[in-house]
């Protein structure tokens, strides 16, 4: 089996760089949809051989001339307000397409210029941990991770209403109190495998999602 992994590709233009929150809700809205376009028949081989594996995404950057090269491969594109990400089928870890394979990985220093609005009950929420510094490219790919999780959870009328919203997703980071009480309340936790940034193990991401709540204690 090949050993693939996930290209994300975040648009960054100098002039104009997005928000922080935007990117993160745009790469995890990608996966969602590159999941689902799976189901359907897009790129199915890819996809499963990489779900097979240890789901490895890889978030790099492109403007200009580059982020033009990259809407030319295959993939899909989300626009979550001021950002662009682009996801693209998994590709074999050591043979990567030219154009995505020279783009830069550093460089995702983003911020938030506004307060994100507060998720509602309904939202699929993706809880960052707060104790841990990542960059905005970092922090993407484990958004992914956890909508990943929320999908692989969601049941056949649970990703249909998904899908009706656009596979939309909040990232919101966790306060300290309620960071520990999602870690203890049986919701999906995504735990990094320490290829970059933080230690291997660290818990990144907790999933929640109306579907995963069952049984689940409110936090």
């Amino acid at each position: 089996m090949t050993e693939r992994v996930l290209p994300l590709v975040v648009r960054i233009e100098r002039a104009a760089p997005p928000r922080r929150t935007d990117a993160l809700e745009a790469a995890a809205t990608a996966v969602v949809r590159l999941l689902d376009s799976a189901e359907n028949g897009e790129w199915p081989q890819e996809v499963a051989e990489w779900q097979d594996g240890r789901i490895r995404k890889v978030v790099r950057r492109a403007r200009g001339a580059e982020w033009r090269r990259a809407l030319a491969l295959p993939g899909i594109t989300v626009t979550v307000g001021t950002a662009e990400v682009r996801v693209h089928p998994p590709v074999p870890l050591d043979d990567w397409p030219r154009d995505l394979a020279r783009l830069q990985v550093s460089g995702t220093e983003l911020s938030d210029d506004v307060t994100p609005p507060e998720a509602g009950p309904g939202d699929v929420v993706l809880w960052i941990n707060p104790r841990l510094q990542m960059t905005a490219g970092k922090a993407m790919a484990q958004a992914g991770h956890g909508a990943q999780f929320a999908w692989w959870g969601a049941g056949e009328a649970d990703r249909a209403a998904w899908r009706e919203s656009g596979f939309a997703v909040r990232v919101r980071t966790a306060g300290p109190a309620r960071w520990e009480a999602l870690g203890a309340s049986g919701l999906p936790v995504v735990r990094d495998a320490g290829f970059t940034e933080i230690e291997p193990g660290s818990a990144t991401v907790v999933a929640d999602a109306p579907w995963l709540r069952a049984g689940v204690p409110e936090v």
